[in-house]
């Protein structure tokens, strides 16, 4: 198994997580949507083709080597959640509360995976 692959897929997720964190907050403060076409759908399928790439290796890593506190669910939940927020993040109507509880949630699984990588 590559753990290598995994580990670059998820410093890569992570960067993603942060710049859908960086655009929702600059959408909510300009008060301006982004068209769904020319913006939203074309980072969405990029994302969900990285998220496609880095899921089934990260299961694998995670139900081959076990580590505590951390299961395939929570990478599959994880995975979802980046799917919604890649669409969320680029209306301001969002919900600051629920938007910045999934980004935050997201954080923390991507970076334990990493750590746990890491060794």
């Amino acid at each position: 198994m590559d753990n290598q692959k995994v580990y670059i897929l998820t410093l890569k997720l992570i960067q993603e997580n942060q710049f859908l964190l960086n655009t929702y907050m600059n959408v909510r403060e300009s008060g301006m949507a982004k068209d769904f076409f020319q913006d939203v759908q074309p980072y969405c399928d990029e994302l969900k083709a990285a998220i496609d790439e880095w899921l089934p290796l990260a299961v694998l890593w995670v139900e081959t080597n076990q580590p505590k506190h951390l299961f395939a669910i929570q990478l599959k939940n994880t995975a979802e959640n980046l799917q919604m927020v890649s669409v969320r993040a680029f209306y301001p109507e969002t919900s600051l509360k629920r938007f910045k509880s999934h980004i935050q949630s997201i954080d923390y699984v991507l970076n334990r995976l990493k750590d746990e990588l890491e060794g």
